[in-house]
C-alpha cells in the first residue's frame, strides 16, 4: 500500500480545524475518501467544503471504502467506534482521551491486538517541538533519572461554550478529561511512562456555577454546569517518581499558564518556554535554546506518524497502552475526589 484511504468519523470543530486540513496537506501518502456524522446535513456541508464526495450518516457504511479512520466524536463513542473499526480490519486514529473508562481502553487495546492494526490516540502535545527536544534530552541522560514532574494547564475563564464539552454524559468530565489530559500524557512520556501506583485528587465545579459569568470562549448555562472546571492532583509512580498536577478552564488567576517541568537527579528541563537547568563542573547552568527544530504545528508530525505507521514505515509514538495510563489516572482522580481519599492503583 503506497497511499492510505482515510475516513473521518464526526465532522465537528476538531475535524474541520485540525484533522481534515492536515491530511489534505499529505496527499502523496493519504487521501480522505469518506466522512460520516450523525448530523447528515453537517456532513454534507463539510463534504462540499473540503471536496469529499462520499458522505455517510452512519460510520459503518464507510468501512469498505477506507483503510483507516479518524474518530472525532464525543468521548462516549470512542470505544464503540474504535472496536467496530478494528474488527472491520481498519487502522484507527482516535481523538483524546482514549475512552471514558479504563475498561473501555482495555477493550480497545484487545481489539487492536486481535486485528493486528494500528491504534493511535491524538495526544498532540508530544509532537510539539519543545516536547520532542525535552524527550531527546531526558533520554540522553542530560538531567539524570527523572524524579519529580510538575504540570499545569490553567485557563482564565475559558469554558468551551460550543459543542458538548460541558455535557458529562457525552464527555465524562470537564477540564481534566478535555484539557488536562494533554499535560498528563506529556508528563508521563517525559518521565518514561512509569506505572502510577497512588493518586490523590480534588475536582471543583463551583467557579462556573456562579451567576454573572464572564467567559471568553462563548456562553454556557451556569445553572446546568455539571463537569469539573478546576482540578488538582498528586500522583506517585512505581520507582519513586511523583507528579504535581493542576488544570482549569475557569481559574481566577492573572492569565493563562501552561507549563511542564521535569526535575532529574542532576538537572531539569522546563517546557513552554524551553529551558535546560543543569549542575555541571561545579556550576549551576541555565540554558535557553536559540533554535529548536520541528514543526510549529504539532498536528503535522502527529498525522505523519500515524500514516507512516499504517504504511509500515514507523512505530507509533503514542502507544495505546500509554494512553490508557492517562485514562487510569483521570479515573483515579475523579474517584479520589468523590471519596476524599487517595486511590491505589
Amino acid at each position: 500500500m503506497s497511499q492510505l484511504r482515510m475516513g473521518i468519523i464526526g465532522v465537528g470543530g476538531i475535524a474541520q480545524n485540525r484533522h481534515i486540513p492536515t491530511f489534505l496537506k499529505m496527499q502523496e501518502k493519504v487521501t480522505i475518501t469518506a466522512i460520516s456524522d450523525v448530523n447528515e446535513k453537517t456532513a454534507k456541508m463539510v463534504g462540499e467544503k473540503f471536496g469529499i464526495a462520499q458522505v455517510y450518516a452512519h460510520y459503518a457504511d464507510m468501512f469498505e471504502h477506507v483503510d483507516a479512520v479518524t474518530i472525532c466524536t464525543p468521548n462516549k463513542f470512542h470505544a464503540e467506534i474504535t472496536i467496530a473499526a478494528l474488527e472491520a480490519g481498519l487502522h484507527v486514529f482516535c481523538e483524546k482521551p482514549m475512552a471514558m473508562r479504563p475498561d473501555e481502553c482495555e477493550a480497545m487495546i484487545a481489539a487492536a491486538e486481535k486485528s493486528g492494526k494500528q491504534l493511535a490516540i491524538a495526544y498532540h502535545y508530544r509532537f510539539m517541538k519543545e516536547s520532542v527536544a525535552a524527550k531527546r534530552l531526558v533520554d540522553a541522560d542530560e538531567i539524570g533519572r527523572p524524579i519529580v514532574a510538575r504540570a499545569k494547564g490553567i485557563r482564565r475563564r475559558k469554558v468551551p461554550g460550543w459543542g458538548v464539552f460541558t455535557n458529562k454524559e457525552l464527555q465524562g468530565g470537564g477540564s481534566l478529561i478535555d484539557y488536562g489530559c494533554h499535560l498528563l500524557d506529556l508528563s508521563l512520556w517525559l518521565l518514561g511512562n512509569p506505572k502510577p501506583v497512588e493518586v490523590m485528587g480534588t475536582t471543583y465545579n463551583e467557579l462556573s456555577k456562579m451567576p454573572g459569568q464572564v467567559n471568553q470562549w462563548g456562553s454556557f448555562d451556569h445553572e446546568t454546569f455539571e463537569v469539573d472546571d478546576h482540578v488538582t492532583a498528586y500522583i506517585k509512580f512505581e520507582g519513586g517518581a511523583s507528579l504535581l498536577f493542576e488544570t482549569s478552564w475557569s481559574a481566577n488567576v492573572k492569565g493563562d499558564e501552561e507549563s511542564v517541568s521535569i526535575s532529574g537527579i542532576s538537572g531539569g528541563v522546563d517546557l513552554f518556554p524551553f529551558h535546560v537547568n543543569q549542575m555541571k563542573h561545579g556550576m549551576l547552568l541555565n540554558t535557553e535554546a536559540d533554535w529548536v527544530p520541528g514543526e510549529d504545528d504539532p498536528s503535522i508530525p502527529q498525522a505523519e506518524n500515524f500514516v507512516n505507521s499504517c504504511l509500515g514505515n514507523e512505530e507509533l509514538i503514542v502507544k495505546p497502552q500509554q494512553a490508557m495510563q492517562v485514562s487510569l489516572i483521570i479515573d483515579a482522580i475523579y474517584r479520589s475526589s468523590e471519596s476524599g481519599r487517595s486511590v491505589s492503583l
